[in-house]
């Protein structure tokens, strides 16, 4: 039977792009209906698209296997941006008034308007997460209602490098399928992971990903830091293969021999040894795990030092949250422990909230948190409702036919088919209200982008201020395209 209400999600990691389609319970667990995966290391790396055909070619695989798995047309899914340029940016507003007055609704949007009309060079402003407003010489999460005469909006600019959504989106374009929206992927995987207590105590989340890893910190219930590092699990794999032998067998001895901080047994008369499938070759443990210590210290090192830079190093109370695929490395948070002198540290394996899904589809290793947390963020209906069965049931057998006379059937009779019209019409009536909410959101979207167009012009036409071209010259200083290779 052809399922009619699910949301579709993709997440386009390194190493996989990943599809699933799920069924939110009223309990708030997940039911996976659908679920579909194809290599994608020839054509995304560190998270970013670089082969836009090839992209769109397994863009469309993943949603053909997921309609003939759900027996239906898919209208639109959920995605996530990620990548290494992604990274946060501090600014600061300021506004003085002239007089003493009742900060208004009017005056924050203003403010927040401000932040985010200022250009960062080549990158997009993909969102913005508000710190505090300084309003005199208080700091308050909403300032609405407060006086004063000066009030100080502090932001956290979540920004990424232009080509990144520019490319996403053309090869969902070129695949012909629609987005139902762009979610930022390490928000969405802290929402998935993180408790409530977690994000106010003060915590560090560290996705380890197969080419990238992703630091993202959060203090008072609010982001503080966010960036991602342009190494990962594969780093440790391509390492392993100076020992001569193909990333396919290293990845395999990684997983199975691989220890961030191997000792060997002194009891052991013999040295540990592995073989290698290819060729039958030994090789000493010990040698293998020398050079995954050394990559998983270097990984370790890069990641509490941003930690460190975003000052927030002394606040985690509740420790550091690991994810990922790559995080699986047998004690690499005792790695990490050492380096960061901190003695709280968990693996989140699962989503908090439930997943139901078969076994050789759901893997309780942290690799699939953000996929799943991006179908726990949906919340509208991706089936494409116009293709869904609208057939209705078989006419009932006249006892006694009239020739030349149409009958029609009485609608009342099957109780099952009036339900499932009434059912079709409520959804069909939905969609349009949706349909005509998003055009009136297009709309107030286009109209407050001529506004900031024109702001911006008038700022072009005035000269950047002082204080503009320090920052542009600081983001070139500290985020040059030399620090990202």
């Amino acid at each position: 039977m052809a399922t009619t209400e699910f949301i579709a999600a993709i997440e386009l990691g390194s190493s996989k792009i990943t599809g699933v389609a799920g069924r939110k319970n009223s309990d708030g667990s997940m039911q996976v209906l659908a679920y579909a995966q194809e290599d994608s290391s020839t054509f995304i790396r560190k998270g970013v698209i670089f082969n836009l055909d090839k992209t769109a070619q397994s863009l469309t695989s993943i949603i053909n296997s997921l309609e003939g798995e759900l027996k239906n047309s898919i209208a639109k899914v959920y995605v996530g941006i990620g990548g290494q340029s992604l990274r946060t940016v501090r600014n600061v507003v300021s506004r003085d008034l002239e007089e003493e007055a009742i900060i208004s609704e009017e005056l924050v949007s203003a403010i927040g308007d401000e932040n985010i009309a200022i250009p960062v060079v080549d990158m997009d402003i993909l969102d913005v997460a508000p710190q505090e407003y300084k309003v005199g010489n208080n700091l308050q999460a909403n300032p609405v209602g407060l006086v004063g005469s000066h009030i100080e909006g502090r932001f956290l600019n979540i920004v990424a490098r232009a080509s990144v959504r520019k490319n996403l989106e053309h090869c969902f374009q070129q695949a012909k399928i629609d987005i139902a929206d762009q979610l930022i992927a390490p928000l969405v995987t802290a929402n998935a992971v993180l408790t409530e207590s977690e994000r106010r105590s003060g915590c560090a989340l560290i996705d380890f990903g197969a080419d990238t890893t992703t630091i993202s910190v959060y203090k008072n219930n609010i982001l503080r830091f966010l960036t991602v590092l342009p190494l990962g699990g594969n780093s440790i794999t391509r390492d392993i293969t100076t020992l001569q032998m193909e990333e396919e067998e290293a990845e395999r001895l990684k997983k199975a021999y691989g220890d961030a901080l191997y000792e060997e047994d002194p009891e052991q008369e013999e040295e540990a040894t592995c073989k290698l499938e290819d060729d039958n070759r030994i090789i000493k443990v010990a040698d293998l795990n020398n050079i995954i210590e050394a990559r998983a210290e270097e990984i370790v090192a890069n990641v509490w030092n941003q930690i460190q830079l975003s000052g927030y190093e002394d606040k985690l109370l509740a420790g550091l949250i690991l994810t990922g695929g790559a995080a699986n490395l047998k004690n690499l948070d005792e790695t990490l422990r050492k380096r960061s002198k901190i003695e709280k540290i968990r693996m989140a394996k699962l989503p908090r909230n439930t997943v139901h899904a078969p076994n050789n589809i759901l893997k309780k290793d942290g690799s699939q948190n953000t996929l799943f947390g991006l179908l726990f963020e949906g919340n509208q209906n991706c089936c494409l409702t116009e293709t869904a069965p609208q057939a209705a049931a078989p006419v009932p057998p006249v006892s006694k036919p009239e020739p030349e006379v149409h009958r029609t059937a009485d609608i009342f009779e099957d109780d099952q088919e009036l339900k499932e019209q009434a059912r079709l019409a409520r959804l069909k009536k939905e969609e349009e209200e949706r349909e005509a909410k998003l055009a009136a959101k297009e709309a107030e979207k286009l109209r407050k982008q001529k506004e900031k167009e024109e702001k911006e012009r008038r700022k072009r036409e005035a000269g950047p201020s002082w204080i503009q071209r320090k920052i542009d010259s600081l983001t070139k200083e500290i985020f040059s395209d030399d620090d990202m290779k």
